[in-house]
């Protein structure tokens, strides 16, 4: 991963960026100096920085779980006759191996990145989450832990049956905020080689864990069963730095232990109550009898901050996203589709002060705060399941807009984040403010209610102003202002902001239109000729021109946002920045062997120099992108090459357990490969999950009109998919469903009352 841009580079500049304090936190009431950018290795309020390089100090075997000897302080749980320890059989436990000296493989050193997670299950419903390995066990090594708002409140959760572990046979995700751990063991005095006991344990984002064995053996025997638990209260930004400190010393409280230090108290509940409890070791012990057939259950319940509940903000607010479905011939469209949906809502944040508006996460588990460029291009994404997120969203971007002397004047704040190997960091603020008046005018057209336009409308008209003034008598908008790079992905940011916005106001009896579309024809003509790199295959847009006049020549995948020219009335595609010629050799690189890898498309081209498949600017696979891409191509008419990504995307997203992570490496694909996974991206990623909801419904060409009470299909002539039936959207506010045939004619089957179907 490329290095952060120092927090100093920052400080002082005229782009709206802030400075970032490396914290992992959810919302931040005192915002704008909070949000993070999209770059995996940039800090921010809500990232965590890249640790120094030093090497990690070898983790410890698990120690053996003690008896309780006579002479320890103990408690009985209320009601129960005080008894003797259980002491486990004398094959409970093994004696750890002793280390070889002369071992030839010395412990790794550590990465001078984030810590992996790509092998982590991770249960999000921010602002908690619950980080494990396949195993099961919480260990508190690496990210393990139950966290609430960027700090773990419990690190180790170790459960033993008998004296042993479960053989761990099955991790997996049974819903965005919930893991299913299966461990097996033979416990029965008279158990053979096969395994007797199955242990389940169920691991949730809010701090609750179930562990329920049950017995196969042919007659009841009683199993001591232990969990030793502990926390360090370490930050999440500190546990990815290696300096998370030691674990705090237990007290016994109530049906459990509890644990106080400097960030706060933590308990954990049990039920039922342990029969002991040995708070030196952190450990609760059981004793159960094993009925054949029969499943004993006991729970644990994590609080903290004086024993508050780890309740998320989303189970108490109504979920802005309707509940839509999918099927047809591709049975991998409907578990993406319901994987994006349900990690869209693990990913919602609330704003304390306004808790009717809620907006997304960046991801977990390194951005889980409001990150303003990809909250909005999420929510923009998520447009099909209503305009709930986009007026929340919205709303709490319109509150930190800045005001202030010129030049900053209407920005929506946003740090620098890299961008590769061969351009500066850009600013997410300038994105962000382009973005903002993009995703009023599109929400307009799905439906969003005029109360609410109206209401949002002075806010865009700032970031359209802002945008004029920084231009000035200038052609091209530079990132960061002043005196930075001209990039082409900004200017078709800008010219959609433009081109949608001077519609919007004269919609709505604004001024300003004339002034912004005069400008966006400006810069068409401008940019077809000065952007636009000649070669013997037929040419490429440059990827930049730089403060000299220089055209950055590498082939990247950001060129697929030229396509992406936003929705207009009367169910209109807006014009782009590319001729016809121009587009159609755009549409033939990003479907060429470049650009498309098997599994999406890269962020720069194979045949580049400096080309990293790994590289989050460099080469991997950016799904955000590879979905713009596949959207534009579809809508400028070129099926094909749209087709070849969306395979390539939906054979990933099954490989992936149908949860997209924000990127994975942009290696070939071959016959019986698979995708490899970027150990540092965020998953879930409100980008990648919303993109899963635009892959799906971008094959029907909805292009809504609810002003003018219409709606326009434009499905895929080709049904690349066969056919596809999409339930459960939402136009104009109302319940929508189409289906298209596998001839690729659409049809409406439900729709709001006095939506016309639009030619």
């Amino acid at each position: 991963m490329h290095q952060p841009t120092p927090a100093a580079a920052d400080d002082s500049g005229t782009d709206g960026s802030s400075a970032s304090s490396g914290r992992v936190s959810g919302w931040d009431p005192t915002w704008p100096a909070a949000p993070g950018g999209d770059d995996p290795a940039a800090p921010g309020p809500n990232r965590t920085p890249t640790p120094p390089a030093q090497r990690a100090p070898t983790p410890p075997p698990l120690p053996p779980l003690p008896p309780l000897p006579p002479s320890a302080e103990r408690r009985e749980p209320p009601g129960t006759v005080p008894r003797s320890a259980t002491t486990p059989p004398a094959t409970a436990t093994r004696p750890p191996r002793p280390a070889t000296p002369a071992d030839p493989f010395p412990p790794p050193r550590r990465s001078l990145g984030l810590p992996a997670a790509h092998t982590a299950l991770i249960c999000v419903a921010l602002p908690t989450l619950a980080i494990s390995t396949d195993q099961g066990q919480l260990n508190g090594q690496g990210l393990e832990g139950f966290y609430r708002s960027g700090r773990r409140v419990l690190s180790r959760c170790q459960v033993r049956v008998a004296g042993r572990e479960p053989v761990a046979v099955q991790a997996r995700m049974t819903a965005s905020d919930r893991a299913r751990f299966v461990g097996t063991l033979s416990a029965s005095p008279l158990g053979g080689p096969d395994p007797d006991v199955t242990v389940e344990r169920v691991r949730s984002a809010d701090g609750t864990e179930r562990i329920t064995l049950r017995s196969s053996a042919p007659r009841p025997f009683r199993v001591p069963v232990e969990v030793a638990l502990g926390t360090d209260l370490a930050e999440l930004a500190a546990i990815a730095a290696g300096t998370s400190g030691p674990e705090l010393p237990a007290g016994v409280h109530e049906s459990g232990l509890r644990w106080s230090g400097a960030a706060g108290t933590v308990t954990v509940t049990a039920d039922p109550p342990p029969s002991d409890m040995l708070a030196s070791a952190g450990l609760l012990r059981w004793e159960f009898e094993l009925l054949p057939g029969v499943s004993r259950t006991l729970e644990l319940r994590t609080r903290s901050e004086g024993g508050r509940a780890l309740r998320t903000v989303t189970r108490s607010t109504n979920s802005p996203f309707a509940q839509a479905h999918a099927s047809g011939d591709e049975p991998g469209i409907q578990p993406l589709l319901r994987s994006s949906v349900e990690d869209l809502q693990a990913l919602l944040l609330r704003d304390p002060a306004h808790p009717a508006d809620v907006l997304l996460a960046a991801g977990a588990p390194w951005r889980c705060g409001p990150a303003p460029a990809e909250a909005l291009a999420a929510a923009r994404m998520a447009l099909p399941l209503g305009t709930g997120l986009a007026a929340g969203t919205l709303r709490a971007l319109a509150r930190v807009q800045l005001g202030g002397p010129a030049g900053r004047s209407g920005m929506i704040p946003g740090p620098r984040r890299d961008a590769g190997t061969r351009l500066p960091p850009e600013c997410t603020g300038t994105l962000a403010t382009l973005l903002f008046p993009a995703l009023l005018a599109e929400a307009y057209r799905w439906g969003l209610p005029e109360r609410d336009t109206t209401e949002l409308l002075p806010a865009a008209e700032r970031c359209l102003s802002w945008l004029l003034t920084t231009v000035g008598d200038r052609t091209y908008l530079s990132d960061p202002q002043p005196g930075g790079p001209v990039r082409c992905a900004t200017q078709a940011h800008a010219h959609r902001a433009a081109v949608l916005g001077a519609e919007l106001l004269e919609t709505c009896g604004r001024p300003g239109a004339a002034e912004l579309r005069q400008w966006a024809r400006e810069l068409r003509r401008a940019f077809q000729s000065e952007f636009w790199i000649g070669d013997l295959g037929g040419g490429r847009p440059a990827a930049a021109r730089m403060p000299d006049g220089t055209l950055a020549p590498h082939l990247a995948g950001t060129a697929a946002h030229l396509l992406d020219t936003g929705l207009l009335g009367g169910g209109r595609w807006a014009p782009g920045l590319l001729d016809r010629v121009q587009t159609e050799q755009l549409a033939r690189l990003l479907g060429g062997p470049s650009l498309d890898s098997g599994w999406g498309l890269r962020g720069l081209g194979a045949q580049e120099p400096g080309h990293n498949p790994f590289g989050h600017r460099d080469g991997a696979v950016r799904v955000h992108e590879t979905a713009v891409a596949i959207a534009g191509l579809a809508a400028a008419g070129y099926e094909k090459e749209a087709s070849s990504l969306l395979r390539g995307t939906l054979a990933a997203s099954a490989a992936f357990g149908h949860r997209l992570p924000e990127m994975y490496a942009g290696e070939r694909r071959t016959e019986g490969s698979a995708p490899l996974p970027h150990p540092a991206a965020c998953r879930p990623a409100a980008t990648a999950a919303s993109a899963g909801v635009l892959l799906a419904t971008t094959l029907a060409g909805i292009r809504p009109d609810a002003p003018a009470g219409t709606v326009t299909l434009r499905p895929w002539h080709t049904a690349p998919l066969g056919e596809i039936v999409l339930t459960g959207l939402r136009v104009a506010g109302a319940p929508f469903s189409v289906r298209v045939s596998r001839l690729g004619l659409a049809m409406v089957e439900e729709a709001a009352e006095g939506l016309r179907l639009a030619t």
